[in-house]
């Protein structure tokens, strides 16, 4: 489990600007320190490289660099519109992280940075005879990168912001996220089963309202440490929100005053929104709004919806990864990970805007069959409860009987896999 520290840090890093200015920084660093490589080049070869013959160069790469960050920002921002319109505008989170986008934005900018401090330079008359061929070296250098950075960002072009490679970003990110949290399900905590909290347990409320994006466990218990608690309950793990009147955490100590309660605080990173990184459930609440979204009469694209089933059985087929988790702090308590919310965050919404559809609710209840069917003890409460409420809605919408009864018989077999497992047609 990473420190608030570090993951602020990781943040940072997704941030596009971060990695354009360390680029460009770079290029200005490169375009001046090319002169290192003047005592290692021979004399006789420096002559042959004129000034001229570098500042022709250098132009064409600063005037087409910038042309090109121009264009890139402008494609850009088309695909993030694009997949605000067309997917849903909370997927648009994962197109800014996108790590091949920042890395060809920020070639391109290092680059025009890079050959406008080396004109400069060059001009200024800062480099010798060996240093202009130094200058040269690096330069074909730079072209090189530029070429296999312009390749990559015309490959990504052709499905950058599309719907299918916004889902395909979507599930992926929610597998990494899934998958950590299922390997350490109480994030090295305890796990709190909900029992009833002793009544001299002292609630630390949140100073702001928003949404817990993460939680520092070691600065957590490091001040459970400090004022000697018994034990501190995490009651808003990330995801939840939370605001004045609602508790972060209980804490049971003897005494816990205003600057204990504003170092447990202090563990806890409230945003304005949801955030991928410690939250698995937020992944799955955007595949629903892009099902949901498809689902709309405005689109009326079911065969979205019924990928965005098949990827959710998918995802949640990982619930067998779970590990017994290793207790790190022994004196904080966290709530598991529960099925029902899953289903909830990806399987209502479906149901509910797809219930005058039979395809989206026979395969809707083929998802829940195959995962009742996997883990009957786990997922099958879970997969029931939805079945039963999927048939209620697709029942209330349908007007053919042979379409009611075809569910009503898929639905009987989901029931029927979570009381007894047993290993029914899917």
């Amino acid at each position: 489990m990473s420190s608030k520290w570090i993951w602020q840090l990781r943040r940072l890093a997704r941030q596009m600007w971060f990695r354009a200015a360390l680029f460009a920084v770079a290029g200005g660093v490169a375009s001046l320190a090319s002169r290192a490589v003047s005592p290692w080049v021979p004399r006789q070869l420096a002559i042959n490289i004129g000034a001229d013959a570098l500042e022709t160069i250098l132009t064409i790469i600063a005037s087409s660099m910038l042309s090109v960050t121009t264009f890139s920002l402008g494609i850009m921002v088309s695909a993030y519109a694009a997949a605000a319109s067309s997917v849903t505008p909370r997927a648009t989170q994962i197109l800014l992280s996108d790590t091949t986008t920042q890395s060809s934005l920020a070639t391109f900018l290092g680059a025009f940075l890079y050959s406008l401090v080396a004109i400069i330079a060059l001009k200024a008359g800062a480099y010798g005879e060996e240093g202009r061929l130094g200058l040269f070296l690096v330069t074909l250098g730079v072209i090189v990168v530029i070429f296999v950075t312009f390749i990559r960002w015309i490959e990504l072009l052709r499905r950058f912001g599309r719907l299918t490679d916004t889902i395909q970003r979507v599930e992926k990110a929610s597998a990494d996220v899934l998958e950590a949290r299922l390997a350490d399900p109480y994030m090295g905590a305890n796990r709190y089963d909900g029992k009833a909290l002793p009544e001299s347990a002292t609630p630390v409320f949140a100073a702001r309202a928003g949404y817990v994006q993460h939680v520092d466990l070691g600065m957590l218990s490091s001040a459970a440490e400090a004022i000697d608690a018994h034990r501190i309950v995490v009651v808003a793990p990330p995801g939840a929100f939370v605001h004045g009147s609602a508790p972060l955490a209980y804490v049971d100590a003897a005494t816990v005053d205003d600057e204990c309660a504003e170092d447990i605080r202090k563990s806890f990173t409230v945003g304005d929104s949801r955030d991928f990184s410690q939250d698995p459930r937020f992944g799955l609440i955007v595949l629903a709004e892009i099902a949901s979204r498809a689902l709309s009469p405005a689109v009326n694209d079911p065969g979205t919806a019924i990928d965005i089933l098949g990827r959710g059985v998918r995802l949640l087929s990982m619930w067998q990864q779970r590990a017994e988790p290793e207790v790190k702090y022994p004196k904080l308590w966290m709530p598991p990970l529960a099925a029902r919310d899953l289903f909830d965050d990806l399987f209502l919404p479906i149901a509910r805007d797809g219930a005058s559809l039979v395809e989206v609710h026979v395969r809707l209840q083929k998802a829940l069959l195959a995962l009742a069917v996997a883990f009957p003890r786990d997922l099958g409460p879970a997969a029931a409860h939805h079945a039963r409420q999927a048939l209620s809605r697709a029942e209330a919408a349908l007007t053919i009987d042979d379409d009611k009864a075809v569910l009503r018989t898929l639905s009987a077999e989901v029931v029927e896999a979570a009381e007894f497992g047993s290993p029914v047609r899917i």
